[in-house]
């Protein structure tokens, strides 16, 4: 009997996380995934057959290893996802506080790095690993100095990872804007019905989950793309 294949998805409760954790399902995957709102993940998780939800904070360490423990003894995939924008309005850096960018750091780099360094000893061969990025971790943008640096700092860490594990193909994955609750929080009081929904993300991330792309830098916009 053909095994199915297992992954870890985070921040799955709305968002890009909730719309790969969708597609997945439909495809045949196993799935734990988390996000911090017990009760929005439980409703948002409800219909989708083979996800197993576990609530929880990325930062936390008991809740990264209940994580690796529903996947089980072979993981497939792993998709780091849960992110923190941190305070909305978004401060410049001259005012930002440091308690505040800790908690930031927590979620979006040392949560990701925490949660693959104990499901490393678990990967298949050839697994596949994302972390998702934004163009904020490249550009200068005003106001971005919390949420940007993470997102930078998270790059050249699974730049570093993708060098010392030739065996896996890691991506770090820019999706584009999104129209999602974190953006809005980022432009409070702005329309952003312009941008594009999560939905319009996942066919790239799907292109380098199941394709045999080299580990990289890739926009999900132009994977997809290159995949059709």
């Amino acid at each position: 009997m053909r095994r199915m294949p297992v992954g870890i998805v985070t921040g799955a409760s709305r968002g890009l996380g909730l719309a790969l954790a969708r597609e997945l399902d439909e495809r045949g995957w196993e799935l734990v995934v988390d996000a911090r709102g017990a009760d929005a993940l439980a409703e948002a998780t409800a219909g989708l057959d083979r996800v197993t939800a576990v609530p929880g904070d990325i930062a936390d360490p008991e809740h990264r290893r209940a994580l690796v423990e529903a996947a089980g003894d072979r993981i497939d995939l792993v998709v780091n996802n849960a992110s923190l924008l941190g305070p909305s309005p978004m401060p410049p850096l001259a005012d930002y506080p440091l308690d505040a960018l800790r908690e930031v750091y927590e979620a979006n780099v040392l949560g990701p790095l925490a949660l693959l360094q104990l499901a490393l000893p678990r990967l298949s061969d050839g697994a596949a690993v994302l972390d998702i990025t934004s163009d904020a971790g490249v550009e200068p943008y005003e106001g971005w100095g919390g949420y940007g640096s993470s997102k930078a700092a998270l790059e050249q860490l699974t730049a570093i990872f993708a060098a010392e594990q030739p065996g896996l193909r890691v991506y770090w994955v820019d999706p584009g804007d999104m129209r999602t609750r974190m953006h809005q929080d980022a432009f409070p009081g702005e329309d952003i019905s312009d941008r594009p929904p999560p939905e319009e993300s996942v066919p790239g991330l799907l292109a380098l989950i199941e394709g045999d792309l080299p580990s990289g830098r890739y926009r999900a916009s132009e994977v997809a793309q290159v995949a059709r």
